[in-house]
């Protein structure tokens, strides 16, 4: 137990590891809240330029980046509606309501305290659990992942107001987009239309974008006119009575997020999306409603998507196998560094385990300051003449799309998505379901395909897997539960009792 506090305390003793972290969180913050730049790409470039470093030092700047990273994305999803982080969609959802009126200061501060809260949930995991919950996640298979999928889109439906129609619509078109591409089994084009551009697929970045970014800026071109929302940035720093109203909200969606960022290949855009369907079932009577700027479903997705930094951490360091893309390029880092993450890892490097630990508390220690530093500055945004910052989210949205693969037909894509955005939130259509459904699409299909060959091509003893295994029945169970609770029937039944 001292050896594992001896090593905990390196991350904080060293000024130079302090300094890397703190500098990591304060970059990932912006890094996150710039539509187009993911953690993952930053992570990739920071390997290129600390490979010569020693570990200790590149660990303490990936750290922050990861964490700073996964926050940000909340920044422009409540100021802009355009979602710095796909983990940030479900944020955008009542965060951006808050800001049109006016309580964007209040949005903020409250994201921070929730995240960084979901991120000690997280890192406690990690350092508690790290071997019971990598086992557990280890039990999952293809037929359980596909199962996670199916679940995953199916509650993006209840994220579309009144109309689960509408919502499963939506999130079955990202699915359809997201097919776009070559078959990763045979190699053959789907839905390409004998184009050699469409072989590479449609980025999810372009989609999310698109959807978001321009398709807000055209609707707000109807409302070009109305007076411009004053935000009340005086108070930042949540009140106490309000964080001890979301306590077990936040507790119970830092759970979630945990638990589902240590399922292999998910991370923390499931865990939101999630947590916020947790959220909008759970909260009996809301101050506000769900959509128009419920305090609720910021706590939720905020809370998860940073407990899953730490949850993801679990099946990287224990298993050897990543929780999301970040942890899968940290992986190579380890690798680049002489290390071998995997079960010997807590035997053969202790102290490795430990130190990063100690460097995830510390970067999220600096995530409350910066978190709640600055807010004024960025709240001005909202303030902008719309005449002035329409244009400017187009050209960000551009440059941010442009600068994924330097592709061109990459803006091209995102200006469609963005008219077809614009006539879907004119019709009552959420882009939200779509954004997920491009997400979970790969990870619907490989698995698919992956149980289907773990059958041998049986039908029968496909379908039966899901009834015949205990993790594959208890989620096949809570998939026939949520399409049953959308049936109008079940509806009627619960109104009565209320």
């Amino acid at each position: 137990m001292l050896d594992a506090l001896s090593f905990f305390a390196i991350a904080w003793l060293d000024p130079w590891l302090i300094f890397l972290t703190a500098a990591g969180t304060l970059s990932g913050i912006y890094v996150g809240a710039i539509p187009g730049l993911s953690v993952t790409m930053a992570t990739s470039i920071l390997i290129s330029f600390t490979f010569k470093w020693d570990v200790n030092e590149a660990l303490a700047l990936i750290s922050g980046v990861f964490i700073g990273g996964v926050y940000g994305g909340s920044r422009t999803a409540i100021l802009l509606n355009i979602p710095g982080a796909p983990s940030a969609i479900a944020s955008a959802l009542d965060g951006y309501p808050m800001a049109k009126k006016g309580a964007a200061g209040e949005a903020i501060g409250l994201t921070t305290i929730m995240s960084v809260f979901g991120g000690f949930v997280g890192i406690i995991a990690l350092a508690l659990f790290a071997p019971v919950i990598s086992s557990i996640a280890l039990m999952f298979n293809s037929r359980d992942y596909l199962l996670l999928g199916l679940i995953g889109i199916t509650l993006v439906g209840t994220l579309s107001g009144e109309s689960f129609a509408k919502g499963a619509f939506a999130g079955a078109l990202g699915v359809l987009i997201s097919m776009v591409g070559l078959d990763p089994m045979t190699a053959e084009g789907r839905f390409t239309f004998d184009s050699v551009t469409l072989l590479g697929g449609i980025p999810y970045i372009a989609a999310m974008i698109g959807f978001f970014g321009v398709a807000e800026a055209l609707v707000q071109l109807r409302q070009i006119d109305l007076p411009v929302v004053k935000q009340k940035i005086g108070r930042v720093i949540p009140r106490l009575s309000s964080i001890k109203q979301h306590f077990g909200l936040a507790l119970r969606s830092s759970g979630i997020g945990t638990v589902i960022g240590a399922l292999p290949g998910t991370g923390g855009d499931i865990a939101a999306l999630l947590a916020y369907d947790h959220a909008k079932r759970s909260t009996r009577n809301p101050e506000v409603k769900f959509g128009e700027g419920a305090t609720e479903g910021l706590v939720a997705p905020e809370a998860a998507n940073n407990a899953a930094v730490g949850g993801a951490h679990i099946p990287m360091l224990t298993l050897g196998i990543p929780g999301d893309a970040v942890t899968a390029v940290i992986i190579g880092a380890l690798f680049i560094h002489g290390l071998k993450p995997g079960p010997l890892l807590l035997v053969e490097t202790p102290h490795l385990f430990w130190f990063i630990v100690g460097s995830l508390t510390l970067a999220n220690c600096f995530l409350l300051v910066f978190g709640l530093s600055g807010v004024r500055i960025f709240t001005k945004i909202v303030e902008c003449p719309k005449a002035v910052l329409i244009p400017l989210i187009i050209i960000l949205s551009a440059v941010g799309t442009y600068a994924i693969q330097n592709n061109p037909a990459h803006i091209y894509w995102m200006l469609l998505f963005g008219v077809i955005g614009y006539f879907m939130k004119i019709y009552g259509f959420q882009v939200g379901p779509i954004i997920l459904g491009v997400i979970l699409g790969p990870m619907m299909d490989s698995n698919f395909r992956r149980a289907i060959l773990g059958a041998r091509g049986d039908m029968g003893t496909f379908f039966w897997n899901f009834v015949s295994h205990p993790i594959s029945f208890i989620l096949s169970l809570a998939l026939m539960i949520i399409l049953m609770s959308q049936l109008p029937l079940w509806s009627w039944l619960r109104k009565r009792s209320t």
